[in-house]
Parts: C-alpha cells; structure tokens; sequence
C-alpha cells in the first residue's frame, strides 16, 4: 500500500505518541525527535514512530513539546522541513504572534489523558475531540488545508478560531476547570488528614469533577504564565459566580439557588455534538479574493458564530486573483454562517448533500 505521506513528530510523549500512533495507524510514515533519546527510542518501540531522527520531506511535523519550548521547535523545524508546520500547545496568542511564517498553523487539541508520557499514548486518543487551530493573515492557504485535512483524518472536529479568541475561550473550558479541580482536591486531601473518612466517601460527583486533576502537572505552569491575562480573568469571573452562590445558600434563597442549578443543568445537557450524517450537512461555495488573511477571516468567522466547518476545500481561479472556499458545515445552521458571510461583503451559495 502506498504511503500517503510523511509526518514528523517533535516530542513523543503522551499527545506527540498518539499522533504518532494514529498516523502510523493510517498508513503514514513516521519520524519523530524528542530532547530525552530514551523517551524517543520508546515511542519508537511502542510502534509510534517508523524512525527516530528529522525528516526533512516531511508533509506536516507535529511540534509536541511543553508551550515553553514551542516557539523554538517550530522554528527549527521550519528550518529543517519543507512541509507544513503546526503544534498542540494549549496556549496560542504568544505562540503565533512570535510565528508569522505561512507554514505555520497554530494548533490545540483538546485531547488528554491521565496516563503519562509515551506509554500512555493511544491511537484513538483524538476521535470524537476537538482540534482548534488559529489560522493568522500569514497562514498560507495550502498549509491550513493540508493541516486540518490530516487532523479531521485522525478523527477530530476541526475548529479555526482567532488565537487571542482561543486563549480567552480555553481559559474558561481548561486552563480555570484544571486549577479548580486540583484546588478542590487539595481542599479534601486537607480535610482527611483530620478526618480519615473524608476521601473514603469521595463517590461519583466528587471524582467526575476531579478527574483531570490526575494529568501531569508539569505542563501547568507554563500554561499558566503564557495565559497568565485571561485565567485571572476567568478566576475572577469565576470568584464572583462562586460569591452570589454563597450568598443563595447563606441567606437559604431556595428560589433563586434552583433558577441557578437549572440553568446550569440546561446549559449542560445541551452541550453541542457532532453532524456526522451526511444528510444532514449542506456545500457552501463562497468566492473570494486572493489577498492574504481571507482563509483566516471565513474561518473564524463561521466559528464566531457557533458553526462548526466539517470540511474546506480551495479553489483557485485559473484567471488569477480569485478563487471558491468550497466549506461543508452542518445544513441546520448553513443560515447563520451565510448571514455573517453577506454582512462582511462575501456572496456565497448554498447546496444541501443528499
């Protein structure tokens, strides 16, 4: 069977082993590189690299490091490779304003694991995910395509958000869960020194809201410093929203303590989830120019708006200076994203699959 391309993988721990693995899983070859040789030599004993070392006809590498060390992997890998460029650390503005090099795609997947390291990596790790990636006016069409054609692949649901908009996103639904699920456990853990029973009643609720307590702190603190301005603010939202429901209980306001919890419960079990039917995804054809910043634009723009693109498509006018974004997204929403499209200028149609 023919190979149907080459990736590399910078960091071969828990989410550089996983897409390892995936892409393998699919016929791929893989090379990958990681600062420790030991933890490079197992992934490629796990089966998640063909080889360790750099390959520079990669088509896409994956830099899979902590965030600290993500800007200049990705530089060194833009200077040894030819293909595409991207990466999955959790915070993007400071990551993508220091990269404006058009083969670079910045990326999160929202994937983890309480397994660590490369031992824990798992070739369905990202099916059913969410993979955002923050396309700039510097990304080059042909790299965010290939990118997010190869993440949808291993499957993910591909989200093109703008990265100070993912920082400030990823903060509310991570980066502040993660910080209040470990202050919580701590708040127990003190607890049972003087009461030996505490953590033994610990029962469903209590270890569902703690659970990703259990990941690897290691990657935290830098998280934490990259993103430092929009978990604070996320803190303080969070503080305030933590003090009115204090007050509910501490003046036994019955009332308005169930219009809070059923609001919450509302807001929960309508969760979005994924178009998977093709019946029920519709085709938008929507012309556009050839300048820079386009892609990025129609992009975030559906994302804006709630709407999820399944699939992207470009094509260029052979006449030059204009070309189709060919988008299929889910048919129940196709009016919202068309509205926003009209309001900015754009002319798109409309065909529904079937």
């Amino acid at each position: 069977m023919t190979s149907p391309g080459r990736a590399a993988v910078v960091g071969t721990g828990l989410i550089g082993g996983s897409i390892g693995l995936a892409l393998r899983a699919r016929g791929w070859h893989v090379t990958g590189t990681d600062r420790d040789e030991q933890r490079a030599a197992r992934a490629l004993e796990l089966g998640a690299l063909d080889t360790v070392g750099v390959d520079p006809s990669a088509d896409v590498t994956f830099v899979a490091t902590p965030v600290g060390a993500v800007v200049a992997e990705v530089r060194r890998a833009l200077e040894e490779t030819e293909g595409a460029v991207t990466d999955v650390g959790g915070v993007k503005g400071t990551i993508v304003r220091q990269l404006p090099d058009p083969r670079f795609v910045g990326g999160h997947p929202m994937a983890g694991s309480e397994q660590e390291g490369v031992d824990g990596a798992d070739a369905s790790l990202f099916e059913g995910a969410t993979w955002v990636l923050t396309p700039t006016v510097d990304t080059d069409a042909a790299a965010f395509t290939r990118v997010r054609s190869l993440v949808t692949d291993l499957g993910a649901e591909v989200i093109a958000l703008a990265p100070e908009q993912h920082d400030a996103l990823v903060a509310v639904v991570s980066h502040v869960p993660h910080l209040t699920a470990a202050t919580l456990m701590g708040l127990a853990a003190e607890g049972a020194e003087a009461h030996t029973a505490l953590l033994r009643l610990a029962a469903g609720g209590f270890r569902d809201m703690t659970r990703v307590a259990a990941g690897h702190p290691g990657i935290w603190p830098d998280i934490c410093e990259e993103n430092r301005e929009a978990i604070v603010a996320a803190l303080d939202n969070l503080t305030a929203a933590l003090g009115e429901t204090r007050a509910l209980v501490a003046g036994g306001d019955r009332d308005g303590l169930l219009r809070r919890l059923e609001a919450a419960r509302s807001a929960r079990v309508n969760l979005p989830a994924r178009v998977i039917r093709p019946e029920d995804l519709a085709e938008m054809r929507v012309p556009v120019p050839d300048r820079p910043g386009v892609l990025a634009e129609v992009t975030t723009l559906a994302s804006e708006v709630g709407v999820n693109i399944i699939d992207i498509e470009i094509a260029h006018s052979a006449e030059g200076g204009r070309g189709v974004l060919v988008l299929v997204v889910d048919a129940a929403q196709v009016d919202l994203v068309r509205d926003a499209l009209v309001a900015r200028g754009y002319r798109p149609s409309v065909q529904l699959l079937s």
